[in-house]
């Protein structure tokens, strides 16, 4: 098993973060993992995004040009990375940040409302945590006891108190992700 994953929005938007946790994760769980970040000048607002691979064999390279399952937040970064997703593969959006859907047939596509569902929980700094519940209720990588492990692991001690919180922003996102239906 290897999934080569793209997540890819704006700073300030918990992508980095987001990828860091299911890296952390899948090392917990024994797994060979890259975690390799990149973001623009900008500290929020600018684009963002994270590569992760999640391995059973030994990873041969960092660099990803096509991708299994790409995490997108925003328009500039499904306009970037639609086409860079393998036939076959996954694609999973927020519906917020994305004006014009993706057009690909050749792909699953899931949407998730997650600035809605944050919205309504009034968790916004969840949105990330919603988003990687969808990405783990699509592509099960990482076992959500491994996530919280991870959560405890990254956070600073001073913000555990939130992990109950995260741990219900995950469970939404799994809840609420929806597979669109595309035609070829």
């Amino acid at each position: 098993m290897k999934e080569e994953i793209i997540i890819a929005g704006f700073g300030g938007q918990g992508v980095l973060s987001m990828g860091k946790i299911l890296a952390y994760a899948a090392l917990m769980e024994g797994k060979e993992v890259s975690w390799m970040p990149s973001y623009g000048p900008e500290q929020r607002g600018g684009t963002a995004n994270v590569t992760v691979i999640v391995s059973e064999e030994r990873i041969s390279s960092p660099i990803l040009s096509r991708f299994d399952t790409a995490v997108i937040l925003n328009q500039p970064s499904l306009d970037k990375f639609e086409d860079k997703i393998k036939p076959g593969g996954t694609l999973i959006y927020d519906g917020y940040g994305i004006p014009s859907p993706p057009r690909r047939t050749d792909i699953r596509v899931f949407r998730i409302d997650a600035m809605d569902a944050a919205a309504e929980m009034k968790n916004v700094k969840g949105f990330n945590m919603i988003v990687l519940g969808g990405l783990l209720q699509v592509r099960p990588l990482v076992g959500i006891d491994n996530v919280l492990q991870a959560l405890r692991k990254t956070l600073p001690l001073r913000h555990h108190a939130l992990i109950p919180m995260n741990e219900e922003a995950l469970h939404k996102g799994m809840e609420i992700i929806r597979p669109i239906e595309t035609s070829e």
